[in-house]
Order: structure tokens, then sequence, then C-alpha cells
């Protein structure tokens, strides 16, 4: 990957991250200084803290989904409400007129 070609032959997906992390740690008097820059080359590469983020949004979901659903709300309206994508900009209600 640091190469600077991907899978297809062209720049891959986080070489700019790499450059700016190589610029960086050419520069830096302690290596710990480029610290931020080598996290966002190591997130571009393996998504850890994306997936952590969508785990946790799955979670959430799954927690308010059991909570409406000991609330006596149908599992089947539970999830037409929305899906886990959903922000909650739109609510659903009775009331669909206004």
């Amino acid at each position: 990957m640091a190469s600077g070609y991907g899978w297809g032959g062209g720049r891959s997906r986080c070489f700019a991250y790499w450059q700016e992390f190589q610029k960086c740690y050419a520069n830096a008097d302690f290596p710990t200084d480029c610290r931020p820059q080598g996290d966002d080359y190591l997130e571009c590469l393996h998504h850890t803290k994306e997936a952590a983020r969508a785990k946790a949004i799955q979670d959430e979901f799954i927690r308010q989904a059991e909570a409406k659903a000991k609330e006596g709300q149908k599992t089947a309206d539970i999830l037409s409400d929305g899906v886990i994508v959903g922000v909650g900009l739109i609510q659903r209600g009775q009331d669909q007129s206004k």
C-alpha cells in the first residue's frame, strides 16, 4: 500500500494519508508528533473506528427496538418505522396530515 499503487494500477485510496504521514515524519523532531497522521492512515486502511461506530449504532437500534417491544408495540411496527440508517429526522405518527 505504501508504494502508492492500488490493485487497479492507479493510486491507492489511502496514498494521500500515507504522503501526509511521511511528510510529517520526515520533518518531525519526535516520531510521536506524527501520531494523528499515522492514525488517519491506519483508519483509512482498516476502518476500525468506522466499524466500531456502526456496531454502536446497531446496538442502540436493537436496544431501542427491544424497549419498544416491551411497551407492547408490535415488531413489524418497530421495523416499519425505520432501519438502522435512519437518523430520526422524520417521525411517523398518527397526524401525518400536518
